[in-house]
């Protein structure tokens, strides 16, 4: 009898390799304190006027999720651009929750499914503003980072020019979705509704989910922040010699030698023996997807080597 195995790709980090060497095991840090400011916030009356019943459960950094379905808002901020989707779901949930259940339970009225409603303005307004919310909450955060690490506070700080729970703005745009090797922020929500007598038994609160994509801009300011934190960590004790790290870490290269495009008539056509004419030039060296050099093919005693490497950009 077969046994499914738990998924736990997401309890491992995952690791962008152009930023090995910067203080990306500090992200959780960020992560803490990003919490408790989205927390709070959601709490605070203001938060409740946007959250309604729902409270923080988890946030952490990991990969971007594949799912086509989401939307993806784009806003800018004074370090860089963040992308910000919210689940489907937990939004009608808020509607729902602010227009129609104000005198009802949270199980009065069936479940709405998220693939049949028809989007409307008014979700995305409340899109929006959210959006909005967490990525100036993303911002305040930053800006306390570089001001612990003693960087040059920027003229238009976001902490200082935007409100705490602000509306959103014409910053907004649609975004794309984060790449393969995108940082990511995941937030976990549940509706903190009342249990009454009267409710069934067994029945859950409902769960939503917000991505947080940051560009490099945006993860740039977020490691130059932390610094402090992995300098002030070096200065509490004697540090230890070790090896660096760059000479125990192995990481897997790849070489795409040539790629060529065909018909699907063509393809389909092929047979046993047919030749197809390709020429080599120039291969990229990949690195998790991430196109880092360019090499030149050659051949030495019968086996095809990769020499004379440039910088891909």
């Amino acid at each position: 009898m077969s046994i499914n195995q738990p998924d736990r790709s997401r309890d491992f980090q995952v690791l962008d390799p152009c930023l090995l060497g910067r203080p990306v095991h500090l992200l959780p840090a960020f992560a803490t304190r990003l919490a408790e400011a989205l927390g709070a916030a959601m709490a605070s009356p203001g938060g409740r006027r946007y959250w309604g019943a729902y409270r923080l459960e988890s946030l952490a950094f990991e990969r971007a999720p594949d799912d086509r379905s989401l939307r993806w808002l784009g806003v800018g901020g004074s370090y860089g651009q963040a992308a910000v989707a919210i689940e489907r779901s937990m939004l009608l949930g808020l509607l729902e929750g602010r227009y129609a259940r104000r005198t009802q339970g949270p199980s009065a009225a069936p479940q709405r499914d998220p693939h049949i409603e028809r989007v409307t303005a008014t979700e995305e307004r409340l899109a929006a503003t959210l959006a909005q919310q967490v990525a100036t909450l993303v911002d305040e955060r930053i800006a306390e980072g570089l001001a612990a690490a003693g960087a040059a506070a920027m003229t238009a700080a976001p902490a200082a020019a935007a409100p705490r729970l602000a509306k959103a703005g014409a910053s907004i745009v649609p975004a794309s979705a984060p790449g393969k090797s995108g940082w990511v922020i995941r937030a976990v929500l549940r509706a903190q509704y009342g249990r009454r007598e009267t409710d069934e038994p067994g029945l859950a609160a409902p769960e939503g989910r917000l991505w947080i994509g940051l560009d490099h801009g945006l993860m740039a300011h977020v490691l130059q922040g932390l610094m402090a934190e992995r300098n002030g960590a070096r200065g509490a004790g004697p540090r230890m010699a070790r090896e660096p790290l760059a000479s125990h870490l192995q990481v897997r290269l790849e070489g795409r030698l040539v790629s060529k495009e065909v018909t699907l008539a063509a393809l389909f056509g092929l047979k046993v023996g047919d030749v197809i004419p390709v020429s080599v030039g120039r291969a990229d060296v990949l690195l998790d997807d991430s196109r880092l050099f360019t090499a030149a093919v050659a051949e030495h005693k019968g086996k095809l080597c990769l020499t004379s490497f440039e910088d891909a950009e």
